[in-house]
């Protein structure tokens, strides 16, 4: 089996590309991420050590994997995380990661050894009371100020937006007029139901939605469509004088399942091959009885559904009894 092995499931997608969360711990409290009571984090001799994230990560890309995405939690709040980091930029992949921009000054010199050129940033606010209000800390200058130190260190950033209908929908315009003087690229995400995080559909501000906003302050000569990168998970647009770009995910209404390549590992060593799966697969306890967990691998891929974890309608989609089975997004890494 080993011989023959690779990252394929029975639809014919090829995975190259894992997200492994390093840890469920994050700085910040957001309401889109986290339940307002917390979760009951993981005991750390359940959470995989830096030394089982390397392996697990060399057996990845021994099979494929091209792409390693850090994420959390916050990837940056854990004790070892630049070790761990410098690690895996020795692999000779496209290494990247997700962070709230808190702690990035601490990390310039090791995102650039690592070789790592993408930053996402996640931000849902530009302000301050309405950022502070949903994340329920108060990091406002501090991450606008890291935002700026990442695009003057040359990096390039991404800000993640999830939008949510009246909280922060009249903000779209203000997102994209900052992409006018900055490289960088805004993605505005739909928001998705997870456990705890109190999602309902009348929340959903659509992909439809954000670009009739969008259409309504700028002709359709001025809105120049982009070519979506292979397996992209965005729609891809950019104000055609405008220094920046923007993008649209669009996992509710649009999903973009048919060419999806992504794994996910949480940080207590379990793989996902869905965001939205309720059913995990334990590589650690395997790991560290010290067999192999290729055949685990190979048959979580083959359970993957055709669509969002077999929420394949609205109705599905809807129901809280499936969402709410699956982890907080704070436990998955998104």
């Amino acid at each position: 089996m080993e011989n023959n092995f690779d990252l394929q499931d029975s639809f014919g997608r090829e995975h190259n590309y894992l997200r492994i969360s390093i840890t469920e711990h994050c700085n910040l409290r957001c309401s889109y991420c986290m339940p307002e009571e917390g979760i009951a984090l993981t005991t750390k001799s359940h959470l995989m050590t830096a030394e089982e994230i390397i392996y697990m990560a060399k057996t990845f890309v021994s099979y494929g994997v091209t792409k390693i995405r850090l994420t959390g939690g916050e990837p940056l709040v854990r004790k070892d995380a630049a070790a761990i980091i410098q690690e895996l930029g020795k692999l000779g992949v496209d290494l990247s990661i997700t962070t709230n921009g808190i702690l990035v000054p601490n990390f310039i010199t090791t995102f650039k050894e690592a070789n790592i050129k993408n930053i996402n940033i996640s931000i849902d606010s530009l302000v301050k009371e309405k950022f502070n209000k949903i994340t329920r800390r108060n990091y406002f200058e501090t991450v606008f100020d890291n935002i700026d130190l990442l695009i003057q260190e040359g990096f390039k950033v991404r800000l993640n937006v999830v939008l949510i209908k009246e909280f922060n929908d009249d903000e779209i315009l203000d997102f994209i007029k900052l992409t006018k003087d900055k490289n960088i690229k805004i993605r505005f995400i739909e928001f998705m139901p997870f456990s705890g995080n109190q999602w309902d559909k009348t929340k959903l501000v659509s992909y439809a939605e954000i670009m009739e906003i969008i259409q309504s302050e700028y002709a359709f000569s001025e809105i120049e469509r982009l070519v979506d990168a292979p397996n992209d998970t965005a729609k891809n647009f950019k104000i055609k004088s405008y220094l920046g770009s923007f993008a649209v995910i669009s996992s509710v209404t649009n999903p973009f399942c048919s060419t999806c390549n992504r794994i996910r590992l949480t940080a207590d060593g379990k793989l996902k091959n869905c965001l939205f799966s309720n059913s995990e697969t334990s590589l650690l306890e395997t790991l560290r009885a010290g067999a192999s967990i290729l055949p685990l691998i190979q048959q979580n891929l083959l359970s993957k559904k055709a669509v969002r974890a077999g929420m394949d309608d609205d109705l599905k989609f809807q129901n809280p009894e499936l969402f709410s089975q699956n982890r907080s997004m704070i436990a998955i890494g998104g």
